[in-house]
């Protein structure tokens, strides 16, 4: 397939990236991203056809919310028969949220959805928009053999592609804004770019789309710190109207083993809310076996998180539960690896 026959289409939700300077007042407003090779005259040397799509008005990141991961998510489908690849262009603060949303949503995928941004601002003259925006149209676009070099939902910033429902972000200053600490990336941008195939997954079949449109955010979390009081740990296990609960634990999946606490556990679950075992630490995961206060949650019937990030426990927690599953089932499903998000032993 020749560069000219290759389509992508760019999508823009909002962030930083869409910015530009406001030469009388010096106010950061969006740019019209109909007037994208305006501002980035580079792309018109890929020879590809480039389209874009706009949300009016632009969304702060911090904004999001699972509706409008509907509404992207039909936006692929409705658009997924013109297009051969999808970049959209997401404010940092909860990309990897969106991301691992997305690809829990997009059941089938078989071409690629890369999600990036920027710290500065497009229209600046430092900004790193420009070499994330281009990097990412180039991975959308590339093949071999007739099929997607990374058929995924991914983020691509500042060199690096990694798998969306893998990463995180971690600083809030630095180019290098997101790590993938429990997996490798999937490609990597220098002179050229560089894919990672081992770690790449792909359809051992042609599969059709199928868009999953129901999110359900009837979660809560439980970040645990040292002091935590039984009020604290009752008002959270009892917000009425939740399934399940992100526990955020130290370590390997450990907790404190006072008597109140397990207790006001064995509660919740035996009430059928999943309780769900998320180490606070970026990288690594939980093991529940490893040590006596980690044990304690097991025996009482807590769920495991293996290796899966914050942002992926909330997005496949919001998923499984939008698909109907509640209690023993629930937990049965978030042991499975549904898209990559955690490492199967």
């Amino acid at each position: 397939m020749s560069s000219g026959n290759i389509s992508i289409l760019i999508i823009y939700t909002g962030g930083t990236i869409g910015m530009k300077q406001n030469p009388e007042t010096g106010a950061l407003v969006p740019f019209n991203f109909e007037q994208i090779e305006q501002e980035v005259p580079e792309l018109k040397k890929f020879g590809y056809r480039l389209n874009t799509y706009s949300f009016d008005p632009p969304i702060d990141s911090s904004d999001i919310t699972p509706d409008f991961w509907v509404k992207l998510a039909l936006l692929i489908r409705d658009s997924y028969p013109k297009y051969d690849g999808f970049v959209i262009l997401h404010g940092t603060d909860t990309m990897s949220f969106t991301a691992s949303a997305l690809s829990f949503m997009l059941e089938g995928l078989t071409k690629p959805v890369v999600l990036t941004g920027s710290q500065l601002p497009i229209g600046m003259l430092r900004t790193d928009g420009k070499e994330n925006l281009i990097s990412a149209i180039e991975i959308a676009a590339a093949r071999q053999n007739n099929q997607a070099m990374v058929p995924e939902v991914t983020i691509f910033f500042e060199n690096r592609l990694y798998r969306g429902n893998r990463t995180t972000k971690h600083n809030a200053e630095h180019f290098n804004a997101f790590r993938s600490d429990n997996y490798p990336p999937l490609a990597e941008a220098g002179i050229s770019i560089r894919f990672n195939f081992p770690f790449i997954h792909y359809p051992t079949q042609q599969q059709d789309l199928v868009v999953h449109t129901t999110m359900d955010s009837s979660i809560a979390v439980l970040k645990l710190f040292p002091g935590i009081t039984p009020n604290v740990v009752e008002a959270i296990l009892n917000t009425k109207g939740i399934h399940a609960v992100i526990l955020e634990t130290y370590g390997s999946g450990n907790a404190l083993t006072q008597k109140w606490f397990l207790s006001l556990l064995r509660k919740a679950i035996s009430n059928n809310i999943v309780v769900y075992n998320v180490t606070q630490c970026k990288a690594g995961g939980v093991d529940m076996e490893k040590y006596e206060n980690g044990l304690a949650l097991k025996k009482i019937g807590v769920v495991s998180g293996s290796d899966i990030t914050y942002e992926a426990a909330v997005a496949k927690l919001m998923f499984l539960l939008g698909k109907g599953y509640r209690g023993r089932l629930l937990a049965a499903e978030l042991a499975k690896s549904i898209a990559g998000e955690i490492t199967m032993k």
